[in-house]
């Protein structure tokens, strides 16, 4: 009994470490690919009934400096999806994220669209089709999952 319990809790342990591990990587890579930073900026994802939004803030609304590479990110990536290039994900999370390739497949049924807010960016998608829906739905509860944003994975 004593074994099992002490196995439990190391196995517990290594994969306590290999989360903490997994989300270190997915902030400096995110540091890296999106050019600005996590701890200066939150993530939200939202599902939508016709799609879904990303939206990234600077914490600080004196961050103009955060504020300007998270829009400048965002008309990157929403050149880059609307082409159906979903290399930054991959490149962020080290993996192929859900949703991407049907994403990339049914790209002229997926629409893009950029807003500026207060603090940030916010990237509008828009799907014309149940399969682009399903796909945009699934990418975005993987970031909710990965990211650890606390994001609800239901659709509003």
């Amino acid at each position: 009994m004593m074994i099992r319990t002490v196995a439990v809790f190391v196995f517990g342990a290594f994969l306590a470490l290999a989360q903490q591990d997994h989300q270190a990587m997915v902030n400096q890579h995110g540091d890296h690919v999106m050019g600005f930073s996590h701890e200066k900026t939150t993530h939200h994802f939202e599902l939508r009934q016709d799609g879904g939004l990303i939206d990234v803030s600077a914490n600080d609304g004196k961050d103009t400096e955060s504020r300007d590479q998270i829009r400048s990110h965002f008309r990157h990536i929403a050149q880059m999806f609307a082409a159906g290039n979903f290399d930054a994900p991959m490149l962020v999370h080290s993996r192929d994220v859900p949703g991407t390739a049907t994403m990339t497949r049914l790209k002229d049924q997926l629409h893009w669209q950029l807003q500026e807010t207060p603090r940030g960016a916010r990237l509008k998608i828009t799907a014309d089709t149940q399969p682009a829906l399903d796909a945009v739905h699934e990418f975005l509860r993987f970031q909710i999952e990965d990211h650890k944003t606390g994001d609800s994975t239901v659709v509003h």
